[in-house]
């Protein structure tokens, strides 16, 4: 990770925004990434939080900031926390917390939170499998969605005869076939 620290907001954000360009977008890993991209309603929060309490924190401002602003504005948001979580098993832990947030808020249903690490690892996956590329990120991050987003693109999907539940399976058929070699390349280039 040493490439990875005394970087800005600017850049990090930046080299966040080539990875969901370069990979997420162009591998069309995220039925919704595109779109939201392209009409510029999503938002990069960089933090400087380093401890569990104040990406906790953090987290809840940035629910805060998206249930507050019109979905015209701001549809999604991705908080990327690169001072904190970098160890992938904590920040694995970490999410358990988020997802008790989310209860305490009363949030269940209206806000969905998707993980992506660096070290992204699937359980019962090896770390080098091609698969857990779906969820490797410049850095460590959460995608804080609307469900009503979620759901107008499942039915979205739905209406023109494809099934959402096919988005995995395509995905680690496509990053297969790229192979964890050209991924890892792909990756690393978000800091160049």
């Amino acid at each position: 990770m040493g490439h990875k620290n005394n970087l800005t907001k600017k850049t990090v954000s930046a080299n966040t925004l080539y990875w969901l360009k370069s990979t997420v977008i162009h591998y069309n890993l995220c039925p919704f990434a595109n779109k939201v991209y392209c009409n510029s309603r999503l938002v990069v929060n960089v933090t400087e939080a380093s401890t569990e309490k104040q990406l906790l924190e953090e987290c809840l401002l940035t629910i805060q900031q998206l249930l507050k602003t019109p979905r015209s504005e701001i549809e999604t948001i991705l908080l990327v926390h690169p001072q904190a979580m970098n160890d992938f098993s904590e920040y694995n832990d970490f999410l358990g917390m988020v997802d008790v947030l989310l209860e305490k808020m009363d949030l269940l249903g209206i806000v969905q939170v998707a993980s992506f690490h660096p070290d992204y690892c699937f359980a019962n996956s090896k770390p080098d499998d091609a698969a857990n590329f779906t969820n490797r990120s410049p850095y460590p991050m959460l995608h804080i969605l609307r469900e009503e987003s979620v759901s107008e693109v499942v039915d979205e999907w739905e209406e023109r005869g494809l099934n959402v539940a096919d988005i995995p399976n395509k995905n680690i058929e496509t990053l297969n076939k790229i192979g964890s070699e050209i991924l890892a390349d792909q990756l690393s280039a978000c800091f160049k």
